[in-house]
């Protein structure tokens, strides 16, 4: 049989000069700091800073998804 769990998701944007992957990874680095029983991301919106036609920053907006605890 398996446990009876409850979720909540948390939304959170995270940005990185880089790519769109470092900001995914900083945006879980930072909720995995705060965050205890993390079990997935979703990405909902990827964009780009621009800035004198150069490409500034990506951003990604995610839902962070842990399991609230008893």
């Amino acid at each position: 049989m398996s446990e009876k769990r409850v979720a909540r998701v948390t939304d959170i944007i995270a940005a990185s000069p880089t790519s769109f992957e470092d900001a995914i990874k900083v945006g879980f680095e930072r909720a995995t700091k705060t965050l205890r029983g993390v079990t997935g991301l979703k990405l909902n919106e990827m964009r780009v800073a621009i800035e004198n036609n150069q490409i500034l920053e990506y951003r990604v907006r995610m839902e962070v998804i842990f399991v609230l605890e008893d």
